[in-house]
């Protein structure tokens, strides 16, 4: 298993030995060979990745590792089929050692859409809430951010992650197989907090907002991403059933009831930024992700109602501050 010992070292100097000492225990259970049928495999996989060193890294703009010519012996052909024993590859793009990881999610174009919006990254520490793959804290490391944190429980992602730090060894980017919920409560320590296409699948949307502000330090910034529609500060449409084919969709909130729901739990300083309608050039189907995608969750002789005749999605990132 991967060592971990730098995480739990930094979480110590951030005044976090308590959390360091739980992850500890927990860690090796959750990443275990036994922790699931597909451990196995991927493990073999990541063995199987060939020794390369990157001749550059681009962070900032994109996520590349290295180019082509790296490559040497290997054979691309190679690579990509030890790569593709991690499919479904859904947060990126990556561009590794000249290979086009074309993922489902065009998640460079949030990035963009979100970037100008809030604080500097800087020297900030930051929390990414549900963070997929990591795709987004390459981003926030290649703008800056001194340590980066994601939590993800799907292990799947988090190996994926692990493909990349095997080129990337990057010793302040750090992804964990927990949820939020897993978090001690009041860390009060993180800078930065994100939490993207989280909001919606928690039961109880609130108590995933004070969580988030738990682990914020006073005055430090909240970037809240999520499904909405349209309406009043009184609309929220609670799904009778599958919401675009998901199961796990539980209230989707109209743009200021999210801003009223972030005021009642005592953020200040709110903002929407942004409201994007996904298209089917942003979440689709390719070779690293063959499963069904947005094409196939929306009615097919109505584009603005998903499958199921509700709403299609429409995204808002939010900004708010805690006091």
């Amino acid at each position: 298993m991967k060592s971990y010992d730098a995480l739990y070292s930094q979480l110590a100097a951030m005044g976090q030995e308590r959390w360091a000492e739980q992850l500890q225990g927990t860690l090796p259970e959750k990443l275990a060979p036994e922790s699931t049928a597909k451990m196995g495999g991927w493990l073999r996989a990541m063995s199987s990745l060939p020794e390369i060193r990157p001749s550059r890294v681009e962070l900032r703009e994109n996520v590349t590792i290295g180019n082509s010519d790296d490559l040497g012996e290997v054979k691309s052909e190679e690579l990509i089929a030890l790569l593709q024993a991690f499919h479904p590859w859904r947060k990126g793009p990556y561009n590794l050692f000249g290979i086009d990881i074309d993922t489902e999610w065009r998640s460079d174009w949030k990035w963009e859409r979100l970037l100008p919006h809030i604080q500097p990254l800087a020297g900030r520490r930051v929390l990414d809430v549900g963070c997929g793959n990591g795709y987004h804290g390459w981003r926030m490391r290649g703008n800056g951010a001194e340590f980066v944190l994601g939590i993800e429980p799907f292990l799947l992602s988090v190996q994926q992650f692990q493909v990349m730090q095997r080129y990337l060894s990057d010793p302040q980017h750090h992804v964990i197989p927990i949820g939020i919920e897993e978090v001690p409560p009041n860390l009060a320590c993180f800078d930065s907090v994100f939490s993207m296409g989280v909001l919606y699948h928690r039961r109880s949307p609130l108590d995933h907002l004070f969580e988030l502000k738990g682990c914020l330090r006073p005055g430090g910034e909240l970037i809240l991403e999520t499904l909405i529609v349209e309406g009043d500060q009184e609309h929220i449409f609670m799904p009778p059933g599958r919401y675009a084919k998901m199961r796990n969709v539980w209230f989707i909130p109209s743009s200021a009831a999210v801003t009223l729901w972030l005021k009642r739990c005592g953020f200040t300083d709110i903002a929407c930024v942004d409201t994007n309608r996904t298209s089917r050039q942003e979440q689709r189907s390719t070779g690293w992700m063959r499963f069904e995608s947005l094409a196939d969750f929306l009615d097919p002789d109505d584009a603005a109602k998903t499958i199921e005749g509700h709403p299609a999605p429409l995204r808002a990132i939010f900004t708010a501050r805690k006091l």
